[in-house]
């Protein structure tokens, strides 16, 4: 279930996120034995997520042959919303988000696929969206031969809090 504004916190990423109409997904599940954020010092480091809807609905295939860029952008940015629900899980309040430090956006592509960074803006356009400057990050995008579940993106994240 999503979470309701006016159950969230009064702080600028929630109204960011209202105006942008966007609400955030229930908390994303770990599909190993991983955790889904570890919390060390000042530094959450965020696992993984990929383009899962709340009814588990995963979008799939190869960046450049089945899905077009705008589309790939489209799952990096729903990417993107899940990885604030577990930061959002983490914190109890995306205020105590400093800064988002360095993300790692993966791509499902096509061998000869090239425009990675295009299909991770998704992601990184949303962080700057929410957070402002703070939003803004250092970042890689890289292209893989596949990703867990034939998911057609996979980013994780590092945040500093206070």
């Amino acid at each position: 279930m999503s979470a309701a504004l006016s159950t969230l916190p009064d702080t600028a990423p929630y109204r960011r996120l209202a105006e942008l109409g966007l609400m955030l997904p229930a908390l994303p599940l770990p599909i190993g034995n991983f955790a889904t954020h570890i919390h060390e010092g000042d530094l959450i480091y965020l696992s993984g997520q990929g383009p899962t809807h709340e009814d588990g609905r995963l979008h799939t295939g190869k960046v450049g042959r089945d899905v077009s860029v705008a589309q790939a952008y489209d799952h990096a940015r729903l990417t993107g919303l899940n990885l604030l629900a577990v930061l959002h899980g983490a914190l109890g309040d995306l205020g105590r988000v400093r800064r988002i430090v360095k993300l790692l956006g993966m791509v499902n592509a096509e061998p000869d696929f090239g425009d990675h960074p295009a299909v991770i803006n998704g992601c990184s356009d949303l962080f700057v969206a929410v957070f402002g400057e703070a939003g803004r990050h250092a970042r890689s995008a890289v292209g893989f031969g596949s990703l867990p579940r034939q998911i057609t993106v996979e980013i994780e994240a590092i945040v500093a809090v206070s």
